[in-house]
């Protein structure tokens, strides 16, 4: 045939919301070198996708291509997948030409991308990782509304002219509670209230006393009350999520790995608890650690064209674990003594800040890969790695330096004792 194809029998599903479209490509019959193309359209219910499993296994179809498109697919894949070679494929990767797109022509698109090979199918983890892995974006999820209450909270207080939050940084904090608890309660002195400071927020308690001046209606308690209750509910609904991720981690005997990754710079029990939900934890879906980082989008894009490189932006491929790693390289960052953070201020003076933590974030990216593939423990280069390496560049440059200042150093090795 003149088609180079890997499947002579191939299937592509078009999903919508309602219904699909599915097409089968096989040889035709009657015509040697073409291709017959067989085209139906089902609902998205239980009854009809059983209808569907049941057209496709009639036809006996080598693979069958689907397109993930919102999360219409997930029960359409749980429960084709345990019988047949379903392939799930990035919707940006099959773009149908414009002014020639219909229903019936990305199915049979679909279709002849998988026979021919032209498509690769995406990463779905198993039932248990799929679980944790909604456990632990829901819990992401309660955490960015705790915070938007906690901001809400602080608007209100600013409406009373209280400068609360510019004394203390954390306004829900033991100290900060116990202020807002009193003005709720009826409490209008601002030294009383500047006393119910704890631990070391007593040292500001001038400040409190001329941040808490202003005019704290029956309103701004109820509101305040509103705000309190709310971080509450939240706070407990966290814990109940992580008692539950704890126990759905020891099911899956994954402690030993969250262990590993917790001793990672930037990256705590909570933030490995994520990477192994979105990862499962199994390094045998990534052939290198270079896939792994190309898979999260922290390493750089390649759009080459008439021999000119342009924007070499990365992508926003897994969001999840790509703003997990955004947030540990500004960790990173901040710290010292640790080798990323030496690398981080290397890269930040010769490319800038954003770049810098790009080239964290990828750092991190190859050791999550290598602690996971290898089941080994993270070590540290340290932050006189660099030095180390090559300790003639380091006097080198602080000759240099020396040298800018108008002085002139000499280098004797230290006797020992």
């Amino acid at each position: 045939m003149k088609d180079e194809v890997i499947y002579l029998r191939a299937a592509g599903l078009d999903l919508g919301k309602r219904f699909l479209v599915a097409c089968v490509r096989t040889p035709a019959v009657s015509r040697a070198e073409t291709w017959s193309l067989e085209t139906e359209r089902f609902e998205t219910t239980a009854a009809e996708i059983r209808r569907l499993l049941a057209w496709l296994l009639e036809r006996r179809v080598e693979v069958v291509v689907l397109e993930a498109t919102s999360d219409y697919w997930r029960h359409l894949y749980y429960t084709l997948q345990p019988q047949l070679n379903l392939m799930l494929v990035n919707p940006a990767h099959l773009k149908g030409i414009r002014g020639r797109k219909s229903d019936p022509s990305d199915a049979a698109f679909l279709a002849r991308a998988g026979a021919s090979g032209m498509v690769m199918g995406s990463f779905v983890p198993r039932r248990e990782i799929r679980e944790l892995r909604d456990l632990t974006r829901c819990r992401t999820e309660v955490i960015t509304s705790r915070g938007r209450e906690a901001q809400r909270l602080e608007k209100e207080l600013e409406d009373t002219g209280m400068k609360l939050s510019s004394v203390i940084s954390d306004i829900t904090g033991a100290t900060g509670r116990a202020i807002i608890n009193a003005l709720i309660q009826g409490e209008r002195d601002p030294g009383t209230l500047a006393d119910l400071a704890v631990r070391r927020a007593r040292s500001k308690i001038p400040a409190l006393v001329e941040a808490l001046e202003g005019t704290f209606t029956e309103h701004h308690a109820f509101m305040c009350r509103h705000y309190l209750d709310e971080l509450d509910h939240l706070t407990a609904v966290v814990e109940h999520l992580d008692a539950r991720i704890a126990a759905l981690l020891a099911c899956l005997s994954r402690d030993q790995d969250v262990d590993r990754l917790d001793a990672i710079p930037g990256i705590g029990r909570a933030a490995a608890r994520i990477i192994i939900a979105e990862t499962g934890g199994d390094m045998a879906q990534f052939a290198t650690a270079g896939h792994l980082a190309s898979w999260i989008g922290v390493c750089p894009g390649m759009n080459e064209s008439a021999g000119v490189n342009k924007s070499g932006r990365t992508w926003p491929d897994n969001s999840s674990l790509k703003r997990l790693l955004g947030v540990a390289a500004m960790a990173v960052s901040r710290s010292k003594d640790t080798y990323l953070s030496t690398y981080y201020r290397r890269i930040a003076s010769r490319r800038g800040s954003l770049r810098a933590l790009v080239v964290v974030m990828h750092k991190l990216a190859i050791a999550i890969w290598h602690v996971l593939h290898d089941k080994t423990d993270y070590h540290d280069l340290g932050a006189d790695y660099f030095t180390r390496r090559d300790p003639e560049r380091a006097m080198r440059r602080m000759t240099k330096e020396a040298n800018r200042l108008g002085l002139t150093i000499r280098f004797e090795p230290i006797q020992a004792t």
